[in-house]
Parts: structure tokens; C-alpha cells; sequence
């Protein structure tokens, strides 16, 4: 994790108690950031390991199964909530904090969206992983128009709708609902929805980032211009 206070996502969260509680304490544990970064990995693989066995289980397994991976999912948003305040609050960020600022971020965004993907075709809809895959790769443009933007100059682009945070609230609902879906016969239909609202708002979210990157970058030059002294 780094310590680069212009990438940083602004988050209510942080200035929660336990929020602090839980930070001071891994920071007295000497827990480096980087590992709490690699976590949010681990509890996106369980995630969607679970979301995927899902679909071939009996009902009281599946609701088990799925409300486990509803946990898996805040467990990574909580990993990642930490490893920063540990770098930043308590100073103890690393040399390769920008790559493990980011990098476990992109893989836990495509296991777990790819995997409710796969859990939605387990449970008989075939064709559903496609969904997944495409909520994916969009999850991970959100991501590299953000960077490209920084790269660019321009400040660090965290605007919604579906967000990281958006999409991790509304993944967990979908596994939460899709959790009771077999008092109705259900058979992956809420993970197919759950997929296609995330796809979709994750879809203008990466049109409105490029659209205020674009914006960004055609004012700038005026700006600077306003700076220069004028000849004569």
C-alpha cells in the first residue's frame, strides 16, 4: 500500500471507531500493508469459489454457501480499507505500495464477478459466465481510465455510479437475495440481474470517467495559458 494521498479513495468508514481500533491494532502487530493488501485477494478467491459451488448445492447449502461468499466480499472491502489506513495513519507503507495498492484490487474485482458468473451457469443458466466476464473487464476499465487519468495529470477520478464500493454493496446483496432464491424455485436468476445492474452501472461509470477525463484535458491548456505572463 502507499502513501500517495492523491490516490486515495475518500471514505466515510475511515473515521469509524472500530475502523481505528482495527488499524492501531494491526499496526502494533507490525501487519504489513502489503500482506493485508494480498488478503483481499484471498477472501476474493473464497468468495467466489463459494459462489460458484453454489449453484450444484441443495438449498440449505447453496443459502450457506452464498451468504459465506456475501461475508468473503465485505472481507475484501475490509482488507482494503485497512491496508491503507496502516500505510498512511501509521507509516508504515512500503516501497512496492503502488503495485500492491492496485494490483489485488483488479484480481479480487474479476474473481469475484467472473465467479458469480460461473455460479449463475452452475446453477443452470448457461451462458451466464459471459456476464460475468463482461461486468469484469468493465470493473477493470473503471480502474485504468482512473489511472490513466493520474498519468495524465489529472487528479484521480473515483466517481460512480458503481464504483468499487457500489459494485462490492450490490454484489453482496445479490449473493444475500440469491441466497433464498430456492423458496421460489430460483435457479441463478438473481446472479444473472445482480450481474447485469453491476455491468450496466459499471458501464457509465467507465463512459463518465473518460468523459471527465476529456473534460479535464481540454481545459487544462486554458488554464495554463491564463498562467503565462503575456508578451509586450
Amino acid at each position: 500500500m502507499t502513501q500517495d494521498l492523491d490516490n486515495r479513495r475518500p471514505l466515510a468508514v475511515r473515521d469509524t471507531g472500530l475502523a481505528r481500533w482495527l488499524a492501531s491494532r494491526l499496526a502494533e502487530a507490525k501487519a504489513s500493508p502489503d500482506l493485508i493488501s494480498a488478503m483481499s485477494v484471498a477472501f476474493a478467491a473464497l468468495g467466489a469459489a463459494l459462489i460458484m459451488a453454489a449453484g450444484g448445492l441443495e438449498a440449505g447449502l447453496r443459502a450457506a454457501a452464498l451468504i459465506l461468499a456475501a461475508l468473503c466480499v465485505q472481507g475484501r472491502l475490509l482488507c482494503n480499507l485497512l491496508d491503507g489506513m496502516v500505510a498512511v495513519e501509521h507509516g508504515r507503507s512500503g516501497p512496492a505500495g503502488p503495485v500492491w495498492n492496485e494490483l489485488p484490487d483488479r484480481i479480487a474485482d474479476v474473481l469475484l464477478l467472473a465467479g458469480a458468473g460461473y455460479g449463475a451457469r452452475t446453477a443452470g443458466l448457461h451462458g451466464a459466465d459471459s456476464f460475468g466476464w463482461i461486468a469484469a473487464v468493465l470493473a477493470v476499465l473503471t480502474a485504468y481510465v482512473r489511472e490513466l487519468g493520474r498519468g495524465l495529470g489529472q487528479p484521480a477520478d473515483f466517481s460512480g455510479p458503481m464504483a468499487k464500493p457500489q459494485r462490492m454493496a450490490a454484489l453482496t446483496a445479490t449473493c444475500l437475495v440469491s441466497a433464498a432464491e430456492p423458496l421460489w424455485g430460483g435457479t441463478g436468476q438473481v446472479l444473472l440481474l445482480g450481474l447485469l445492474a453491476i455491468g450496466v452501472g459499471t458501464l457509465v461509470t467507465v463512459v463518465r470517467r473518460t468523459r471527465n477525463l476529456a473534460r479535464g484535458l481540454r481545459e487544462r491548456p486554458s488554464i495554463l495559458g491564463e498562467s503565462e505572463p503575456k508578451p509586450g
